[in-house]
């Protein structure tokens, strides 16, 4: 599959894509990441979606192209700089909350609805408050982390990381799980209890 034979890139694509480069930002979603997450996000009808790790918008960007007019999105990261680029693209959406703060807080205060999405793209949500964030998610609500195979940008001992999410994730009854040697190396959790 080649990247060029994707055609229904969200408008503002390739504009987020040369701010990506502009400010040096090194952890761009991959394209097909992007598709899948569009696709997963229509099929949820007037959803709540959570994406942590919001970086520069361009899993956003997908989201929120799938996303129906009764459908709501809120993400949170932690630089400020990465904040204030996603909310000049987004901000004026009334369906999406673009939230400053870290995300280990968030995750510990959070007492919202369910969500029937969360892609978690950053470690708190993913290699740590992974109990809380599972909670967070509705009976037949998506768990979605990618870069799930080696990267370059990896630090040592990584690897042991996504090795031990993998287990604990493998181990819990009240999700139904699929590995996917695909784009980044993506897991798709899906809670059934």
């Amino acid at each position: 599959m080649n990247h060029t034979h994707i055609i229904d890139k969200p408008k503002l694509h390739e504009e987020i894509m040369l701010k990506s480069a502009e400010i040096g930002f090194t952890m761009p979603s991959d394209l097909y990441i992007g598709t899948m997450l569009k696709t997963l996000v229509a099929s949820k009808p007037s959803a709540n979606v959570l994406e942590l790790g919001t970086g520069i918008g361009l899993s956003l960007s997908w989201m929120i192209d799938g996303m129906d007019q009764d459908s709501s999105l809120t993400t949170v990261d932690n630089d400020p700089k990465l904040i204030a680029i996603a909310k000049r693209y987004f901000g004026d959406d009334q369906r999406v909350q673009i939230v400053c703060a870290d995300g280990t807080d968030w995750i510990r205060a959070y007492e919202g609805d369910s969500f029937d999405l969360i892609f978690a793209d950053a470690w708190p949500g993913k290699y740590s408050e992974i109990t809380e964030t599972l909670e967070m998610i509705a009976v037949g609500g998506f768990y979605i982390i990618d870069d799930m195979t080696p990267q370059p940008n990896w630090p040592e001992g990584h690897q042991e990381h996504v090795d031990s999410l993998v287990v604990y994730l493998e181990e819990r009854d009240d999700f139904t799980l699929t590995k996917l040697n695909w784009s980044t190396g993506v897991l798709i959790a899906v809670r059934n209890t």
